[in-house]
């Protein structure tokens, strides 16, 4: 009988999180989805919790095994402001990583990240 491991402590190349890959996944769909849209008050909650959940399913269809995702999806209107953001994480360098894009119109900006988690 043969055991499979189960306790890998290192993704397969293959299953590896793909950081250019991810990012095109974010710019196609935020494209597809936000070009010529206006922004809406409104409407700026339903929408980008829409955008978080349609790159997470694309992310996760990847095959990108054992990894736990974090789709951030930030959108705010466009008046010529300067905006910064940051975050933190506590990971492994070797297996973990990001993907981010950024989409502005004449009427909005959107900020996508996907943060890969290796689950050892």
């Amino acid at each position: 009988m043969e055991v499979s491991d189960t306790y890998l402590i290192r993704p397969n190349y293959q299953h590896k999180f793909k950081v250019p890959i991810v990012k095109e996944y974010i710019r196609e769909i935020v494209r597809e989805r936000l070009s010529g849209v206006q922004y809406d008050p409104e409407e700026v909650a339903r929408l980008s919790s829409s955008l978080a959940d349609c790159i997470k399913d694309k992310v996760k269809n990847a095959g990108f095994d054992r990894y736990k995702l974090v789709v951030q999806v930030v959108i705010g209107e466009q008046r010529g402001q300067g905006v910064n953001m940051s975050s933190r994480c506590l990971w492994d360098a070797d297996t973990d990583s990001y993907a981010e894009d950024v989409f502005m119109n004449d009427s909005l900006f959107c900020v996508a990240a996907v943060f890969g988690s290796y689950y050892y």
